[in-house]
């Protein structure tokens, strides 16, 4: 399963294996449900234990700072067990390949953790 990293990413090309990595860890540990809002425009829903809304929120803001064109939006949901949270995130339209690679992605690499 491939992730085409767009021109616009800053991110040192050596690094790009790592942080590909966290993302599947978080997509296979915590990704719930991918929802596609629009082509500009897709949802996660994610689940896991205390800190995970800071893991989320740590690793949005790092993508951010090498792949601008990304708008990240965390919100808490209350949780009986852990935490909940929701992921929005969204492109420009000149990115809704890249969106649409990457929510493919979590879909992909969570359903295989699921099963």
């Amino acid at each position: 399963m491939s992730f085409d990293v767009p021109d616009a990413c800053t991110l040192p090309t050596a690094e790009r294996p790592l942080r590909l990595a966290e993302f599947d860890d978080l997509f296979a540990t915590a990704v719930r449900q991918v929802e596609p809002i629009d082509a500009t425009h897709a949802r996660l829903h994610l689940t896991g234990p205390a800190g995970l809304a800071d893991r989320v929120r740590d690793l949005a803001a790092r993508e951010t700072e090498c792949c601008s064109f990304f708008t990240f939006t965390t919100t808490e949901e209350p949780a009986t067990d852990g935490e909940a949270v929701v992921l929005d995130i969204e492109v420009p339209d000149a990115h809704a390949d890249v969106l649409a690679s990457l929510a493919r992605r979590a879909s992909t690499v969570s359903a295989g953790a699921m099963s």
